[in-house]
């Protein structure tokens, strides 16, 4: 049985990516800061893990390792997004920065860094990233969104440095963009009302299609759910 470790596995998409690969046959072990009452439901592996702490970053993969399991795909799905009032040019802060970086960018470096052992371990390993487009320097037309754009474009970076670093050693690295999904990531704006919008459900459908087709051909590589490859 292939094992996967999902963040962010309590709501959205990283709700939806747990139950779809539990259907799939996959040993899920489903991490997020707190364990909500849908994930409690779910028959898989639960654990608390706040990615802004890198103490309960090591308590999970101190507890991953007692399983002694390879793992076979890493999901970095769990995400913050600042109120746009807050993510302004004229009023963003230290604080807001920091927390953003903290659990978009900080915390999957260092979820990984922990983890790499039992991604080694695994035939077939891959690791993919959930970014997003507004993290693409080069597709930048409308500004804003500094601390949530700037900790995205720094987790493409990450995430490519990755895909050569570990390229030798058969690890696939992905950089995904969900595109509009209703989630509840931005509470400032009503997601729903826009035609391009879908459920967490077929967003992480069409992303795990993604997924599963790239080899070690496509590492480093940053893709859009409808399965076309985006500009950094």
């Amino acid at each position: 049985m292939p094992t996967a470790v999902i963040t962010g596995a309590n709501s959205g998409i990283g709700h939806a990516f747990t139950k779809l690969l539990m259907s799939e046959g996959y040993n899920v072990f489903a991490l997020d800061r707190v364990i909500g009452r849908e994930l409690k439901g779910l028959p898989c592996q639960k654990f608390e893990c706040d990615l802004a702490s890198s103490d309960s970053i090591d308590r999970f993969a101190s507890d991953y390792r007692f399983f002694d399991e390879p793992l076979d795909l890493l999901l970095n799905i769990a995400g913050v997004m600042a109120p746009k009032a807050d993510d302004a040019l004229e009023s963003v802060a230290p604080s807001t920065l920091l927390s953003t970086f903290q659990v978009n960018t900080f915390g999957p470096l260092l979820l990984t860094q922990a983890l790499l052992p039992s991604l080694l371990q695994a035939k077939s390993p891959k690791l993919a990233f959930m970014s997003s487009r507004v993290g693409s320097i080069a597709d930048n037309s409308s500004g804003g969104a500094y601390s949530y754009r700037a900790s995205k474009a720094a987790l493409n970076s990450i995430g490519k440095s990755m895909a050569m670093d570990l390229k030798e050693k058969g690890v696939v690295v992905l950089l995904l963009h969900p595109g509009f999904v209703i989630s509840g990531l931005d509470k400032t704006d009503d997601t729903s009302n826009n035609p391009e919008a879908v459920m967490p459900e077929e967003a992480a459908e069409k992303l795990w299609k993604v997924v599963r087709a790239k080899g070690l051909a496509e590492t480093g590589t940053f893709w859009h759910r409808e399965g076309f490859e985006l500009p950094w």
